[in-house]
């Protein structure tokens, strides 16, 4: 049977809720799809391509539809969903943080862009995103009242920073 790239992506994830980050190779993954290792690689070149495409998917499906709203409850809603989206997934979290260690534009973008709608500088939005998001990553496993407490601080201080008149 020939599976297509987002089958072997939902397939992938369903492993990584199985059995972990660790439990996830091409190997084991081909078998549970009934093909041979070398099958996956007509989607992806390695085993570092599939774990970005599985962090890509678990993100996508964590993100919430824009709304209007003030900046820093958008800031909130972001991080939020991005918690959330790493908790529903074993190993989600370990995944994501392995797969952004290096670039994590894709996890800070849009919080870079909320923040510059706020009129916030540019090296305030990029630090600040780049702050919010390794809070995230650190602290998913937090109680939600201990996770809301330090994230509320964390949008304290960007509230200070970014000017009054944005």
């Amino acid at each position: 049977m020939r599976y297509r790239r987002q089958d072997v992506v939902e397939r992938a994830i369903a492993v990584l809720d199985e059995r972990g980050i660790d439990g996830l190779t091409m190997r084991k993954l081909a078998a549970d799809l009934g093909v041979q290792p070398g099958a996956l690689y007509h989607h992806f070149a390695g085993k570092d391509a599939l774990l970005q495409a599985v962090a890509d998917e678990i993100l996508r499906r964590g993100r919430r539809p824009a709304e209007i709203m003030a900046w820093d409850a958008e800031l909130q809603l972001l991080c939020v969903g991005l918690r959330d989206a790493m908790r529903r997934h074993r190993d989600g979290a370990l995944l994501i943080a392995q797969v952004h260690r290096a670039d994590a534009e894709a996890l800070e973008q849009p919080l870079r862009a909320a923040l510059g709608r706020a009129g916030a500088a540019d090296d305030l939005a990029r630090v600040g995103a780049r702050a919010l998001v390794r809070f995230v990553l650190a602290h998913e496993d937090d109680e939600a009242v201990d996770f809301a407490l330090g994230l509320g601080l964390l949008l304290d201080g960007l509230r200070q920073r970014v000017s009054p008149s944005a």
